[in-house]
């Protein structure tokens, strides 16, 4: 099976929390990566995404936690909302 990882850089402007954190994690940029596998069954390239992780910093070391993709754009929504407390 062939798969691929792409990367891009998201940016919280404000504290934000992912899955079971206890605490927020600090605004800045944050690298996400999201893992796909190439389904072969098909005439035409057709990628599955596996997995889509977040890259956050945890005293000082980092740490990759697995997200969901709607989650990651509902927070980063909020985050873009001036109304978002």
């Amino acid at each position: 099976m062939t798969t691929r990882t792409t990367e891009k850089t998201v940016t919280f402007n404000r504290p934000f929390v992912v899955g079971d954190a206890d605490h927020p994690y600090p605004p800045g940029e944050y690298l996400v990566a999201t893992d796909e596998e190439l389904i072969d069954q098909v005439s035409f390239p057709v990628w599955r995404r596996i997995t889509t992780m977040i890259h956050v910093r945890n005293d000082g070391a980092t740490q990759v936690l697995t997200i969901d993709p709607a989650k990651l754009e509902s927070l980063l929504a909020q985050d873009a909302n001036p109304s978002y407390s």
